[in-house]
């Protein structure tokens, strides 16, 4: 019984303990899972009212009382800020958020954290400053800050922080210098701040610190010269202060001191001198790394140095070119773990050791590029069977390439360009599978590109050039089953046609076909590489004319097709290509007009030298002036101010056919008034010289024309010709807006509505001041306005309302008696994609079931780059740059611009919809035109004004 008592009462009192929470960290807790914005891992799903808190996932509590000691939210995806309820959890000792999403700042909170010992907020986003505070959290032992957003200064208070052993500020935006409070900190093992932005020199504190054994300040703006008694500090295991501005020599003793040291690097610096020949004496040395300085002199015995995995010595000053300079190779035969070698761009002479053969089997990446290295490739090369990276360009090797070389399976990158190789390329390159680059260039190799390389499917750089490789080069790329980005066959004796496979390489950027003996025709299939870049393709025997299908390789930037035998004109499509640096088509025999738009505008960017029968083009290129045959078309002139236009029949149901209302019905559509609708002079009506009777309007004349002269110019045969003059983007968008006015007048704001039945671009005319007015009404008709938005069952003598291509479906006005404000909406959406596109609807592209409507449909919205007008992507003095800049993001193709036109392209896309209940409104697609102006507006003065202000301001800075 007694027994019974006692246990009841132990459970009691255990129940009493659990069950009784601490509020405060509850609520702290709560308040931090508030913050968390996104929790993918249900990490939170436990932080409720049901269980305690301190079995919560992620919080560990003390046993005594039942208090929050540990909070380890380590790699749970979180996203979220950290809230400052994080400073109420007082018996806190560990708080870990490494590799999550937390953003936003360090809250100062955190330093009501007395007890708090460990501090890891590695990888997340965090911002702001390290919080000065932190120096009141004196039992921290362990910071880590690393992989952050954090800036500022290093705040000099952490130097009260005596307990702390480990500080790590790796990869932040930290300015300012180091601050010289670290003698205060005895027992630091660990401070680390790779990749900041901090300056100034290493303080002589850290000479102090006894324990301290890594230490990282690689990839920061450090200067000055090491503290000697840094190099005393037998301790050390890790030292990085690569990629600094630090200059002095390296201790001669530096083996000797640093007894203890496994990885050594001072590489990218400013260091001089030689390296020591102690280092030989740190049997612990894992990884030396004195690359990027301007060490001098010879390279010492490194066989104690069994345990290194790399050594890399390359951009320095080393060696004399003698025939010893390489014998330390041979020392590294004992290295088993040996990964990286490293030794490119130095003085080292004499020939390649045949020791290197019995490097370990675990070597990876051996470079020596760039020295005065002599000899052959050794044959048994293909014992380092791990080799991914072979690198021995521009040297003095010589002889053949060995067939063992074939051996090296998992070999990815193979550089032996810029020597004196001779010889067959060897077959044993099909072995090579895993090859990615293979440079082979600058040298003196000969027969024909081995069949088998063809295997090598993850080949994307070949580089071949000026070697003297012949045979065919139509049968050397039919056998590339891999498709390469960068080709470069320059400088050989190829012979042969080009062949239809080429089209297949698909991820061409760069191909250099230059300075062989190819001839024929460019393929058509080459349109297909549309990734293309450079094609350099001069000196060669190609003839015929450069094939339309060329139009798609949009992002070419050089092209040289100069010394062959081209003939025909200059493609004009070449004016649209906006990324073009260089056109060079020089002494060919191209005839014809030279265009003037694009890169032709840029002489020193187009050479067109050596081309006899060419013609006009710039005023720059000296070219006489074209020549046409037939003679030349009478203008009309601005002083004609009236224009007659004859007309078989005006109008719909009332009008058609009732010659004696004819006057009447003339005299109300002249009563109708709006700024985009063609003023209506007078009317008239007479006998013709056959006797016929014959009806006329005599309408304003208009001394710019209609739009479809200038959306597609014809140049006229025997005119001299003029400066092109294109429609700017703001000026379509214009112009679209007061055909949208008009239409929007005659279907809503007449006492009548009128349908136009014929809305197309030759009927769009232009004053001179680019303002659009629609004319031609030779086959409106007017609607009650019951039937404003419905079909109507009108007679018509006239079958087909409209023009082909830009008339309603067939099903729609076919019949000749179903008119309605929709068949106007459907030619404006048509007009609308052909004013952006500069396609007519009757292009010849559009065949079998694709149309004008479609085309533009599937290419929105992540396409449209490929579908708009080229004027408009080249144009450069539209209202998105007033410059002359030529940078590309200046141009009308920015972002804003892009955004613009889908939004234009989706309108027209839903106006030009088949059936006419999906179609807009035309009252909507005024609205919506309008915001688009005004976007475009308000993105100009902005931007004008954000120019005028940096003017100002380097005004008054020129004037400090």
């Amino acid at each position: 019984m007694h027994a019974f008592i006692l246990l009841w009462w132990c459970g009691l009192l255990v129940t009493s303990v659990v069950g009784g929470n601490n509020e405060t960290d509850r609520l702290a807790l709560l308040e931090f899972k508030a913050k968390i914005t996104d929790d993918p891992l249900q990490v939170m799903s436990s932080w409720n009212d049901s269980i305690h808190f301190c079995q919560w996932r992620a919080v560990t509590c003390g046993h005594r009382h039942q208090r929050v000691i540990m909070l380890n939210l380590r790699s749970l995806k979180l996203v979220g800020s950290i809230s400052p309820h994080i400073g109420n959890l007082s018996f806190l000792k560990t708080l870990t958020l490494s590799n999550n999403n937390f953003h936003d700042e360090i809250p100062s909170e955190i330093d009501r954290l007395r007890r708090l010992q460990n501090l890891r907020l590695y990888n997340n986003t965090l911002s702001g400053k390290i919080p000065r505070n932190l120096s009141h959290c004196t039992n921290l032992k362990h910071i880590n800050f690393g992989c952050n957003l954090l800036d500022g200064e290093i705040p000099a208070t952490l130097g009260t922080l005596s307990k702390l052993q480990i500080v790590s500020f790796e990869i932040n935006n930290l300015t300012g210098s180091i601050p010289p409070f670290f003698d205060n900190l005895s027992s630091l093992e660990v401070f680390g701040a790779l990749s900041n932005n901090l300056g100034g020199s290493i303080p002589h504190s850290f000479g102090q610190l006894t324990k301290l054994e890594f230490f990282s300040f690689g990839l920061n703006r450090l200067f000055g010269r090491i503290p000697p008694s840094i190099f005393n500090l037998s301790s050390l295991k890790y030292f990085d202060v690569g990629r600094n501005q630090i200059q002095g020599h390296l201790p001669l003793d530096i083996g000797i001191t640093l007894p203890n040291i496994e990885n050594l690097s001072v590489a990218d610096n400013q260091f001089t001198g030689p390296i020591p020949i102690s280092i030989s004496n740190a049997s612990n040395l894992k990884s030396l790394q004195f690359s990027g300085n301007k060490l001098r002199g010879g390279v010492p015995s490194l066989e104690k140095l069994n345990g290194l995995s790399v050594f890399v010595i390359g951009f320095n000053k080393l060696g004399n070119g003698g025939a010893n300079d390489l014998s330390f190779l041979c020392s590294l035969t004992n290295a088993t773990y040996l990964t990286i070698l490293g030794i490119s761009v130095n003085n080292f002479g004499g020939e390649l050791p045949k020791c290197i053969v019995n490097f370990s089997t675990n070597l990876k990446t051996f470079v020596l590029d760039n020295n005065k290295i002599s000899g052959k490739i050794p044959i048994g090369i293909g014992n380092l069977t791990n080799l991914e990276r072979l690198d021995i360009w521009n040297t003095a090797l010589s002889g053949n390439i060995p067939f063992e070389i074939g051996k090296l399976h998992k070999l990815q990158y193979l550089a032996l360009s810029q020597n004196n190789f001779f010889g067959n390329m060897p077959s044993s390159l099909g072995n090579l599978t895993l090859l990615i680059k293979l440079f082979l260039g600058d040298n003196n190799l000969q027969g024909s590109i081995p069949l088998s390389l063809g295997k090598c499917q993850n080949l994307n750089l070949l580089s071949l050039s000026n070697n003297n490789l012949s045979g065919t080069i139509s049968s050397q790329i039919s056998s590339f089953s891999f498709s390469p980005v960068f080709v470069d066959l320059s400088g050989n004796k190829f012979t042969g046609v080009l062949p239809m496979e080429i089209g297949n390489l698909k991820n061409l950027e760069y191909f250099d076909i230059s300075k062989n003996m190819l001839f024929g025709k460019i393929p058509t299939s080459l349109g297909r590489c549309v990734k293309l870049e450079y094609l350099p393709m001069r000196s060669n025997f190609f003839q015929g004319v450069i094939p339309s299908s060329l139009e798609s390789l949009r992002g070419l930037q050089v092209l040289d097709l100069s010394k062959n035998n081209f003939s025909g004109n200059i493609p004009k499509f070449l004016e649209s290509f906006i990324f073009l640096e260089l056109l060079n088509l020089s002494y060919n025999n191209f005839d014809g007009e030279v265009p003037t738009n694009g890169v032709f505008k840029n002489i020193s960017a187009t050479v067109i030298k050596g081309n006899s029968k060419l013609c006009g083009g710039m005023p720059k290129f000296e070219l006489p002036i074209c020549k046409y045959n037939k003679p030349k078309k009478r203008k009309l002139t601005p002083s004609l101010k009236l224009v007659i236009s004859i007309l078989s029949g005006l109008f719909g149901v009332t009008l058609h056919g009732a010659s004696k209302s004819f006057i009447a019905e003339c005299e109300a559509l002249r009563n109708i008034r709006h700024r985009n609708l063609v003023k209506v002079l007078t009317a008239c009506s007479g006998v013709d010289y056959q006797g016929h009777d014959f009806k006329a309007l005599v309408y304003e004349f208009m001394t710019n024309g209609n739009l479809d002269e200038w959306l597609h110019p014809i140049s006229r045969i025997n005119e001299v010709p003029e400066e092109q003059t294109n429609l700017n983007f703001l000026q379509r968008l214009n112009i679209a807006i007061d055909v949208a006015n008009a239409l929007e007048y005659l279907h809503h704001c007449c006492h009548s509505p009128i349908v136009h039945c014929d809305l197309k671009p030759s009927n769009v005319l232009l004053d001179d001041e680019m303002i659009g007015h629609v004319g031609d009404f030779g086959l409106a008709r007017f609607l009650c306005k019951a039937t404003r938005e419905c079909f109507t069952n009108q007679s018509s003598s006239i079958e087909l309302k409209g023009t082909v291509g830009y008339a309603p479906p067939v099903a729609e006005y076919g019949m000749g008696n179903k008119v309605s404000t929709f068949g106007d909406v459907y030619s404006y959406g048509i007009l609308l994609l052909e004013m952006f596109t500069r396609k007519r609807p009757t292009d010849n592209i559009f065949k079998d079931d694709l149309n004008l409507h479609d085309f533009v449909r599937g290419a929105l919205p992540e396409r449209v780059i490929n579908i708009v007008d080229p004027i408009i992507l080249s144009e450069r003095e539209d209202m998105e740059t007033r410059t002359n800049d030529s940078h590309i993001q200046n141009r009308i193709g920015c972002p804003k611009i892009l955004e613009c036109l889908i939004l234009i392209f989706g309108i027209g896309v839903f106006c030009s919809m088949e059936s006419p209940r999906e179609r807009m409104n035309i009252s909507d697609v005024v609205a919506q035109l309008h915001l688009i102006r005004d976007k475009l507006l308000r993105t100009r003065i902005h931007r004008e004004r954000l120019q005028l202000t940096g003017n100002l301001f380097m005004t008054q800075y020129l004037l400090l």
